[in-house]
C-alpha cells in the first residue's frame, strides 16, 4: 500500500466520524429543543448554571478518561452549552 491509499484510508475514517459527530449533534439539538420549549411553558429560566457545571465536570472526567484534553473538551461543551441557551431565550421570547 503506498502512501496514498494510507492517507486516503485516514481521511476517508476522519470524513465518517465527522459525518457521525453533525448526526449526533443534530439529534442533542432535537432533544434540546424540546426541553427549551417545556421550559417555555414551564416559566423555567433558559439556563441552568448548577447543571452545565456538573457536566461540565462530568464531561471533563470522560475526556481525562478518554486521552483527550479536558479543556479542549469544556471549551467545546461550552459552545454547544451556549448555542442551546441562546435557542431557549429564543423559544422563550417568541411565546
Amino acid at each position: 500500500m503506498d502512501h496514498e491509499d494510507t492517507l486516503r484510508r485516514y481521511r476517508d475514517s476522519i470524513d465518517n466520524i465527522d459525518a457521525a459527530l453533525v448526526f449526533m449533534l443534530a439529534e442533542r439539538f432535537k432533544i434540546t429543543q424540546a426541553v427549551g420549549e417545556f421550559k417555555a411553558v414551564s416559566a423555567l429560566p433558559p439556563a441552568d448554571p448548577a447543571r452545565e457545571e456538573r457536566q461540565i465536570e462530568r464531561l471533563r472526567q470522560l475526556a481525562r478518561d478518554a486521552k483527550l484534553d479536558p479543556d479542549f473538551t469544556e471549551k467545546f461543551l461550552r459552545f454547544i452549552i451556549d448555542e442551546v441557551i441562546r435557542h431557549h431565550q429564543q423559544i422563550r421570547d417568541a411565546g
